[in-house]
C-alpha cells in the first residue's frame, strides 16, 4: 500500500484560474494543478532554492523537483500548442503567512487579507459566494462539496 500523498502548502490563490491565448481557438485546456503552480510561483517567480520552496510547500525537494518539472512541462505544452491553460485542484492547503515574513504580513496589500470585495470560492467544484468582510474565505466550507473554500 502507498504512503498517503502529502497535502501541499499554498501561500495564496492566483489572481486568475483560466489564461488563454489572444485569438485563440481551441478549446483544449492544460490544467495546472494548485501545487503546481505555487511551486513556479516559490522557484521561479520568488526566486527560491529546491530544498527552501520544497520547505515552505511541505514536500521533500525530490518530490518540489517532481512537481516543478510537471509545471514546466505543462507550460511549455501551453506556450507552444496555444492551449488554454486552468488553475485548479490538487491536495493543497492554505496557509497563512508567518507574522514578520514577506512584507511584515500586514499593509496594504501586504497581508493575507485581500480587501473587502470579491467572492469565496471552492477549488474542487468552483461553486462561489460572496466575501463577507470578517468572515475569511479559509474558514468557510462549500456547501455542494464540503472542501474549504478559497479567496478568488
Amino acid at each position: 500500500m502507498p504512503r498517503p500523498r502529502r497535502v501541499r502548502r499554498i501561500a495564496g490563490m492566483p489572481g486568475f484560474t483560466h489564461f488563454a491565448p489572444r485569438g485563440c481557438r481551441t478549446k483544449e485546456e492544460v490544467v495546472l494543478t494548485m501545487g503546481e503552480y505555487e511551486a513556479i510561483r516559490l522557484k521561479d517567480h520568488e526566486g527560491l532554492g529546491q530544498k527552501e520552496a520544497a520547505k515552505k510547500m511541505n514536500v521533500s525537494q525530490p518530490t518540489f523537483n517532481r512537481i516543478l518539472k510537471s509545471a514546466r512541462k505543462k507550460m511549455a505544452k501551453f506556450l507552444v500548442t496555444g492551449k488554454i491553460i486552468r488553475i485548479e485542484g490538487g491536495d493543497f492547503k492554505m496557509v497563512r503567512p508567518r507574522r514578520g515574513a514577506g512584507r511584515g504580513g500586514r499593509g496594504r496589500q501586504g497581508g493575507f487579507a485581500m480587501g473587502p470585495v470579491g467572492k469565496c470560492v471552492c477549488p474542487k467544484c468552483g461553486f462561489s459566494v460572496p466575501h463577507k468582510p470578517g468572515n475569511p474565505c479559509y474558514e468557510k466550507t462549500c456547501p455542494k462539496c464540503g472542501a474549504k473554500m478559497t479567496r478568488g
